[in-house]
């Protein structure tokens, strides 16, 4: 993190941070683009068209909905959050993904076996404006000044620990694939004059495809191309939708996702927009939800990816970010292949390299989280986090927030005054 350039960070002194502007990162993209851009960028690609993108299938067959329902969810969801991830990642030069919250997913396919769709989209609506509210209004920025770092990392570190577990498990699975892709990892980063210019989760990228396709586990024989043909679904307000869903979405959008990308983000050197996070997240949900897509909010684990130190210095790691977005508006433009694309690679291959590219950020995330001020308070988050706790359809990461900050508010309170100390002096 001493490659930090304060004039590439975002200016807080109104409810929109100000930042360095658009001209100066669409000037110095093209040297941004590097093969660490474009592989870590493609890797948080894969990542989201796989795993949450399988989510929203089952929530879709929980939901019986129709092809035409389903593509438009998906265009909402991967066109438009791209579209919004590039100027917000241009502007303040620094990684902002958009994307359909993935706890949201979740939520949306209970709620759709005894809820009709356009009463769940009646929800998004006022969700939107719930979380745009928020944003207008401050509190989301100010309540996150005052949530001590450690903590905050600790949600981040339970939150991406699986995706480390992950990289086991895939051996277990398909272990003569996820050996060779690990291998071709290995390789490139023993090979240090190598690894300074091919980063080495590209390497075990096209090892692992390679490998797939020749051991029989990817077949692209059946591929065909086809443009989405979204439809917007007529919203249905009703008490009961509203009751089971805006509040969860709401936490989920700003206490889970939010806090994962905002955490991430601090803990690589940069200084988030809070408020025009929060406020993205209001609008961009208010926007996708026509189209039958759940809330807005900025990305957690694919932010962990584009991030990594791997992809270079950190005023260039937003071409990692526009690389992703502008392959989720192909992916949602192009809606209906985007079933067959999924199932194309094993959930093993897309956990191991997910895994790989996420190393460095959970090494960092454990670093902060347990140092020397809230330990403990760090520790209960991590462990919350962990248990997959869920109660009120609001998941662990949520819970081990609420969780480590009363610990450490009973039990380390002079860290707390410390801490109350710096942000009177700020």
């Amino acid at each position: 993190m001493n490659d930090t350039n304060p004039r590439l960070e975002s200016r807080s002194g109104g409810l929109i941070e100000s930042g360095p502007g658009f001209w100066p990162s669409v000037k110095n993209l093209p040297g941004s683009l590097t093969l660490s851009a474009l592989s870590y960028g493609v890797t948080a690609w894969l990542f989201a068209v796989t795993g949450p993108f399988l989510i929203y299938v089952n929530a879709a067959k929980q939901g019986n909905l129709s092809a035409a329902e389903f593509n438009s969810w998906i265009f909402g969801g991967y066109f438009i959050c791209g579209a919004l991830s590039i100027p917000l990642t241009l502007y303040y030069r620094q990684p902002l993904l958009a994307v359909i919250t993935i706890p949201g997913g979740v939520l949306a396919g209970v709620a759709l076996t005894h809820l009709s769709f356009s009463e769940v989209t009646g929800a998004y609506l006022l969700t939107g404006i719930l979380v745009t509210a928020l944003g207008l209004s401050g509190l989301i920025k100010r309540a996150m000044d005052w949530l001590p770092v450690p903590i905050s990392m600790a949600m981040v570190a339970g939150v991406l620990l699986p995706f480390g577990l992950g990289m086991v498990r895939a051996v277990t699975d398909t272990p003569a694939l996820s050996l060779l892709t690990f291998a071709g990892f290995l390789a490139v980063s023993l090979a240090r004059p190598v690894a300074e210019r091919f980063p080495p989760v590209l390497g075990a990228i096209a090892v692992g495809l390679f490998a797939a396709t020749a051991l029989g586990h990817a077949d692209w024989t059946n591929m065909s191309f086809q443009i989405a043909e979204p439809a917007l679904v007529r919203p249905q307000f009703t008490l009961a939708a509203a009751a089971e869903l805006v509040i969860p979405l709401a936490l989920t959008v700003i206490a889970v996702q939010n806090a994962q990308g905002i955490g991430i983000l601090h803990n690589m050197g940069y200084q988030p927009p809070v408020n025009t996070i929060t406020i993205t997240s209001g609008i961009g949900s208010l926007l996708v939800a026509p189209f039958g897509s759940q809330s807005a909010s900025i990305a957690g684990p694919m932010t962990g990816i584009v991030t990594n130190p791997m992809v270079g210095k950190k005023e260039g790691r937003y071409a990692a970010a526009i690389v992703t977005a502008v392959l989720w508006m192909a992916f949602g433009l192009c809606a209906p292949m985007a079933t067959a694309i999924s199932q194309l690679l094993p959930s093993s291959l897309v956990s191991l390299l997910a895994g790989l590219a996420l190393l460095e950020v959970l090494w960092r995330c454990f670093h902060v989280a347990f140092g020397e001020k809230f330990r403990l308070g760090a520790l209960f988050t991590f462990i919350i986090t962990l248990s997959g706790l869920r109660l009120f359809n609001i998941g662990a990461p949520f819970w081990g927030l609420v969780g480590g900050t009363m610990i450490s508010l009973l039990l380390e309170t002079s860290d707390f005054r410390e801490l109350g100390r710096r942000q009177e002096q700020t």
